[in-house]
Formats: C-alpha cells, structure tokens, sequence
C-alpha cells in the first residue's frame, strides 16, 4: 500500500512542480513572506478537493464500466507520453521561475488571486480531476485512496515548501541547471507511469 502512496506521491510531484502562473506567485510572495500560511493552503487544499472528486467521483464512475475505464487508461498513457515529452523539451532548453512582482498588499487580494491562479487554469482540471482519477483506476479498493493520498501529500508539500522556503528555494529555481535536472525526473516519472499503463492494458 504505502509503495502505491509514494507513486501517487511521484505523480502528483511532476504534475505540480511545471513552471507556471500559480508557482511563481507562491514563490514570489514565499520571498517576500507574505501570507506565507494561507496562499500555500489555498492551493493545496484546491489541489486535495479536485483530486478527491477525481479518485472518488471520476474513478468510481470509470470503474463502473471496464470499456470506459480501459479507454481513460489509454487516454491517460497518452497524455502522459505527450506531457513527458513536453518535460523532456524543457530538459533541452529550460526556462527560470521568475518571482519579480510586488504582488498583493491585502489578505483579500491575496486570496482572489491565487485562487485565480489555482482554479483559472484548465491544466489543474486535466491534471487532478481527469488524470489522477483515470490512472488510479490500476489500483483496487483501498489502494486508489492510497494513491489520491500521494497526490495530496505532494502538493501539499510543494506549496509549503515553496511558499515557507521561498528565500532559500529561489535562488535554486533561477538556476537553469536545477531546472534541466527537475524537467528531466519529470519526463522520467511521466513515460514510466504511462508504460505501465500500457503494460496493464495489454494484460487485460
């Protein structure tokens, strides 16, 4: 059980961790100290409800159906090959999180945005609802919420750690090297999960 955690763990690791909107407002204002507890925990427990709806709703109704499921399957190894390539693009050339900004100046600011950068982002829905609940339909009973449980723990993680280590994490992030190694576990993570998914299609 505890290996299914880790993997949802991993998963939703490299789901979170791509450079985009939501990243560099968490670190801008983690260097600043800013709303240091409840701009991380806004979008944690964003991340933990979707991925419940998905694991819980989305799962359950996939399940019900072996063609559907069989096909969520499939759809979610490709989009897996597709975002590791993507990953793997980045290794070659990476970018740098960028945290400049003044950001907001109030706590109701602070809320309003980051949950537009939480929520106003399809990806999160692909990410979360679809993809997670669609690839822990490998697990049975008890182990999807072991994997969901990984996801959750990961962005909870991640955004924490951003946001309360943001004057030691961002110096690491404006180093294209950190990011060439990042993007490159990333793409690891993403075609191994997908190969898998293959692997336990072409066994049924």
């Amino acid at each position: 059980m505890f290996a299914i955690y880790l993997k949802g763990l991993a998963l939703g690791a490299s789901l979170i961790m791509a450079i985009g909107a939501q990243n560099a407002f968490v670190l801008s204002q983690g260097v600043r100290r800013k709303y240091n507890i409840i701009i991380p925990l806004i979008c944690s427990t964003s991340d933990a409800i979707l991925i419940s709806v998905g694991i819980l709703g989305v799962g359950e109704l996939l399940a019900s159906n072996q063609i559907v499921s069989q096909m969520a399957s499939a759809g979610g190894a490709l989009f897996l090959g597709w975002y590791g390539f993507k990953s793997f693009k980045l290794f070659l050339k990476p970018g740098v999180l960028d945290e400049s900004g003044e950001g907001p100046q109030s706590l109701k600011a602070a809320v309003l945005i980051t949950l537009a950068v939480t929520l106003l982002n399809p990806h999160v829905y692909i990410d979360t609802i679809l993809l997670l609940g669609s690839i822990s339909l490998q697990f049975e009973g008890n182990g999807r919420y072991a994997f969901g449980a990984g996801a959750v723990s990961a962005s909870f993680l991640w955004f924490f750690s951003l946001s309360l280590g943001g004057k030691i994490l961002s110096p690491v992030f404006k180093n294209p090297m950190a990011w060439k190694v990042l993007d490159l576990l990333i793409t690891m993570i993403m075609w191994f999960i997908a190969f898998n998914l293959v692997k336990s299609l072409l066994n049924h």
